[in-house]
């Protein structure tokens, strides 16, 4: 990752991207990348060692988010809350007084582009408490959850309004029809696996996976409306949960964590392939090191040390020259800048301590 930098502090630098049903792409997903790159060098202790590195990925985010001294991700809105969430992500374990300064503007952007009722969205909508790309375009829950995550590594407690807003968007992409409602979770499988989106009816990339339709519109004639769910999602939403503050013996917590046992894989993110694999990854981490289980019981009965595995899985991946890429290419995830740092970013979670009761 250090060889790659670009020449003015970033990664990616020349790249740009689409978000899902984004129509126009945006060349600040460099912004966003760095702030994960930069997240997983502030972990390592970079900054304590005086690294330049940390410095110049600083000064590129400063440049590229702040415009005239106003915070602003994402000037085309395309990926606006991906980008101020993964800066959030990176400057927090800097640490210094000017970055903190810096988190405390993105987290009240990050509020703002929340759908509730400033938008004109009532909480009884498909649409109140997610977060979406931008471009008053619909919430989902990948979007909602690394707001999530922003807000909960900013120091936002579980009680804050627009966290328990966002709650009520993560349970209603639960497939578990008697807590959620929707229609199309009690009439399938109602496994406790969570979907793309609880938005304008429901939508699931695995259920486009599957040959059904991402709304589930291609399903045979006569079939009660279902959608899938899958991995990726699955582990997001089981997180997000549990940094709204539901107790582990909650059912929608239960149900997420009972899919996780009867889907408990490291070869691939499961409803998708290899598509998503190292977002998977990534998001398994975060969710298990939450979860504070030392250990994970599959539905063979097994126990599984979710560490050991998971950094072993890690390490089978990785290329000599120590990138990692991801051969299926959807979602960037063929960019080795970013698949490395979301894998970096994993084994980092598995390195962390044991979570202790009040931490």
């Amino acid at each position: 990752m250090r060889s790659v930098q670009g020449p003015t502090g970033g990664w990616m630098e020349e790249v740009s991207a689409a978000g899902t049903d984004q129509a126009r792409t945006s060349s600040s997903a460099s912004l966003a990348v760095t702030g994960l790159v930069l997240r997983a060098f502030a972990q390592r202790g970079a900054v304590s060692e005086g690294d330049p590195l940390v410095d110049r990925a600083i000064d590129f985010i400063r440049s590229g988010a702040w415009k005239d001294g106003r915070f602003e991700p994402d000037a085309t809105g395309a990926l606006g809350n991906y980008v101020a969430s993964s800066i959030t992500l990176g400057l927090v374990p800097v640490g210094s007084t000017r970055t903190r300064e810096w988190v405390a503007e993105a987290v009240a952007w990050l509020r703002a582009n929340q759908w509730d009722q400033r938008q004109g969205i009532a909480p009884g909508q498909d649409w109140f408490g997610g977060a979406g790309y931008g471009n008053s375009r619909r919430p989902d829950l990948s979007n909602t959850q690394i707001f999530l995550d922003a807000l909960h590594e900013a120091g936002v407690p579980a009680t804050d309004p627009a966290v328990q807003k966002a709650l009520i968007f993560v349970k209603r992409c639960q497939n578990l029809g008697e807590s959620n409602g929707a229609a199309w979770a009690g009439n399938g499988g109602e496994d406790g696996g969570m979907i793309y989106t609880a938005a304008n009816g429901g939508e699931s990339m695995a259920s486009a996976a599957a040959g059904e339709g991402r709304a589930g519109e291609e399903l045979p004639p006569g079939t009660p409306r279902s959608l899938r769910s899958y991995g990726s999602m699955t582990y997001a939403g089981f997180k997000s949960m549990l940094y709204a503050g539901l107790a582990p013996d909650d059912p929608r917590v239960r149900s997420a964590l009972d899919w996780i046992r009867r889907h408990w894989t490291f070869a691939e993110n499961p409803g998708m392939g290899k598509e998503g694999h190292y977002y998977y990854l990534h998001a398994m981490s975060r969710a298990l090191l939450a979860s504070r289980l030392d250990s994970i019981a599959s539905a063979d009965g097994r126990e599984h040390n979710w560490r050991e595995e998971l950094i072993d899985a890690i390490l089978a991946l990785q290329a000599e020259d120590g990138s990692f890429r991801n051969p299926a290419e959807r979602w960037m995830e063929s960019k080795p800048e970013l698949a490395t740092a979301y894998l970096v970013l994993a084994l980092e979670e598995a390195l962390k301590p044991v979570l202790q009761v009040g931490e």
